[in-house]
């Protein structure tokens, strides 16, 4: 007896309009400001400051991005997202979105800005795709656009990541771990 076939998933399909494709956009960028946002105040309840200032340059490197989005698009206020957000495939949220649980609280810059590599590079191959699905030749214009900024963004990581040290292979080594009380 085979097994029973699961819910049909609808083929993906890409943006039909230049303000999906950039709304798609922006949604990726407030994603990654809010997860940044979101490491940078735990690491500092961690007393890792110098992570958390990091991942709040990061985060304000992404909103910089949304602004210029915003102010290209001529928006004053975000738009609604478009009705079908694409993500990136076993990813629960955008493909320049970091998951929580690659985030450690005795993380190091290093580990910081490997996260934020991939998180660009994957948005670098998202818009990439995105090119490919184009509709229309202003579509496939702004994708490859937005894939150049993407690009940059890698760049500039893998730039900050030639000037910092990696970890010695003790750095998860707590000697006063966090301790749970119900």
């Amino acid at each position: 007896m085979s097994a029973p076939a699961g819910p049909k998933v609808p083929a993906l399909q890409g943006p039909q309009t230049l303000e999906e494709v950039m709304s798609q956009a922006l949604v990726m960028e407030r994603e990654a400001v809010e997860r940044y946002t979101e490491f940078a105040d735990a690491l500092e309840m961690h007393n890792n400051d110098e992570v958390a200032k990091l991942f709040r340059t990061m985060a304000g490197y992404e909103a910089k991005h949304a602004e210029q989005i915003m102010a290209h698009m001529g928006w004053t206020k975000d738009p609604l997202p478009p009705t079908q957000l694409m993500h990136w495939p076993g990813l629960d949220a955008g493909p320049e979105t970091v998951s929580i649980d690659e985030v450690h609280y005795l993380m190091q810059p290093w580990h910081a800005l490997q996260l934020a590599l991939a998180a660009e590079k994957r948005a670098q191959a998202f818009f990439a795709v995105l090119a490919k699905m184009a509709v229309s030749e202003p579509i496939r214009k702004a994708a490859l656009e937005l894939q150049a900024e993407e690009a940059e963004h890698v760049a500039l990581v893998q730039a900050w990541i030639a000037k910092v040290p990696p970890p010695d292979e003790n750095w998860a080594n707590d000697p006063d771990p966090p301790r749970y009380t119900e």
